[in-house]
């Protein structure tokens, strides 16, 4: 009959799953810069150059992160010759049709630097859960192929642990300079459509063998 005595044998394996989408989200990172002679000059200069920038951070598919503003003296050797002031303005685009109407505005106030879009999934743990469950019945599935080759069968699970997870966030990054463009930059050559988003998961699991006796 089938039978398993208290500390016997055991299979140990691994298993992988990954589960993939298309992207409903999108991050872009801006960068406004200003030269002036003076600190005064160049945050004045700078709040006119963002101040052209923010009737489409306003746009309803678009969330401000967080901004980040930076000053500091531009140097000729040991003399202070003027003053640099700088903002970077991260934003997530909720409504990914809206992707290329908000970079194609964007890039018509004339940033000194932008990148993105990054792809996102708005419920990314929905999707990590779905990469779970294949990779609890892949680490079975090869359970089941030892216990075969040894005669017997796989056994209650008695641990199951997170092996080291890769979730990578698939992209298409667009970066330019600072240099001329034209007010209202067409994008939609770029192909900046929405990409799919995987993400994986991987796990070791312990499992009972049950031999026959």
């Amino acid at each position: 009959m089938a039978g398993q005595a208290p500390g016997g044998p055991e299979i140990v394996t691994e298993g992988s799953g990954w589960h993939e989408q298309p992207a409903d989200r999108a991050d872009v990172d801006l960068t406004y810069t200003a030269s002036a002679r003076t600190r005064t000059d160049a945050v004045r200069e700078l709040g006119r150059r963002v101040a052209d920038a923010e009737p489409h951070l306003a746009h309803a598919a678009v969330q401000v992160r967080h901004r980040r503003l930076w000053v500091h003296n531009e140097w000729r050797g040991k003399r202070v010759v003027g003053c640099r002031a700088g903002q970077e303005v991260s934003l997530r685009i909720t409504d990914v049709a809206a992707v290329e109407e908000v970079l194609s505005a964007l890039i018509g106030t004339e940033p000194t630097g932008l990148n993105g879009p990054r792809w996102l999934l708005d419920d990314e743990a929905a999707a990590l859960r779905e990469a779970q469950k294949l990779a609890v019945a892949d680490a079975r599935h090869r359970a089941e192929g030892y216990a075969e080759a040894l005669g017997g069968r796989v056994g209650p699970l008695l641990v199951l642990s997170e092996a080291a997870e890769h979730a990578p966030m698939a992209y298409r990054a667009m970066a330019m300079e600072s240099g001329a463009a034209d007010s209202g930059a067409d994008v939609r050559a770029l192909g900046l459509e929405p990409e799919p988003v995987r993400v994986s998961a991987r796990c070791t699991t312990r499992w009972t063998l049950i031999t026959q006796s």
